[in-house]
């Protein structure tokens, strides 16, 4: 346990933390003092299955170390399951504090090959469970003026990546939904912010590995073990943080980065009115240098993990 109780008091509530990100949330949010409920519903990284061992074994492990921890099998993707959690939260440690919105799959399919089943398994999941669980919380949030989310999201949403509309469009979903929370629960004193991770974990496991170029890549994102997004995590939810919400913050090693959120960044004006003619003369020409450019993650953060 550590000396420092940054959260000390608080009941946290941590999604998909049976494994990887999640897991390490739970175990450093335990260590800085609070009292967790381990949600995670035991599922493959499609989502099928239910195995209970994941997280009965983080309980045990926050529990042999000193701290306070029960195990929640519920699906984010159902709106009870949600609710239980809450209340399993509720019961066990007599209140809500925080959430961390992890739980997630993966449905990695080319666009133009992707099926319905396969884009709304990915929505229903990241982005209607960061609903759920968020919705569920709210009405203690606000009751006592005071709560933290934190919700990941990610670059593939946030910048772009081959073969993830679904979980793109989930993720960037979740930053909108993040920032619609941040505004419409700041006069309750509730915060809420996302971070976007760059770890290896079960999902990211699922990233091909046919090329040396490929095989590189992950051997660069194997160094960042899913516990170095624990610690931005642990102090978002914190009093520490209070002056800090609807923010996304990239999580990658040992950097973190704030990011920028769209703003407009080219006007042209016409007294006039503009028709598809006047367009194509005076503001395609104009707005070629500022188009963002069709790239990739990867193509961004283009450097090795510091």
């Amino acid at each position: 346990m550590s000396e420092n109780k940054m959260l000390d008091g608080k009941v946290v509530v941590v999604t998909g933390a049976g494994r990887g990100i999640g897991r390490g949330i739970a175990i450093m949010a335990a260590q800085y003092g609070a009292k967790v409920v381990v949600n995670d519903l035991g599922g493959s990284e499609q989502g099928d299955g239910a195995d209970q061992i994941p997280a009965l074994e983080v309980v045990k492990a926050i529990t042999d170390a000193g701290g306070e921890a029960v195990a929640n099998f519920g699906n984010v993707a159902n709106s009870d399951d949600a609710g239980q959690m809450i209340e399993d939260a509720r019961s066990n440690f007599g209140g809500i504090d925080c959430i961390v919105n992890n739980a997630g799959i993966l449905r990695d399919v080319i666009f133009h090959k992707m099926s319905e089943a396969e884009f709304d398994a990915v929505i229903a999941v990241h982005l209607k469970g960061s609903f759920n669980v968020s919705r569920a919380a709210a009405p203690y949030f606000r009751e006592q003026k005071s709560g933290s989310f934190v919700h990941m999201t990610s670059t593939s949403g946030l910048i772009g990546n081959f073969g993830q509309a679904n979980y793109a469009a989930a993720k960037l979903g979740i930053a909108g939904l993040s920032r619609s929370i941040a505004l419409d629960m700041s006069r309750f004193g509730v915060r809420s912010n996302c971070i976007s991770p760059f770890a290896w974990s079960r999902l990211i496991g699922t990233i091909p590995q046919g090329t040396d170029a490929e095989r590189e890549r992950v051997k660069k994102i194997q160094q960042m073990t899913p516990e170095k997004i624990a610690a931005p995590c642990v102090y978002l939810l914190s009093d520490e943080a209070e002056s800090i919400s609807g923010q996304i913050f990239v999580v990658r090693n040992n950097e973190i980065c704030l990011m920028s959120q769209p703003r407009p960044i080219r006007n042209l004006h016409n007294s006039d009115g503009w028709s598809p003619e006047t367009i194509a003369a005076r503001v395609g020409p104009a707005i070629q240098s500022s188009l963002t450019p069709l790239e990739r993650s990867g193509d961004v953060f283009c450097w090795d993990p510091v």
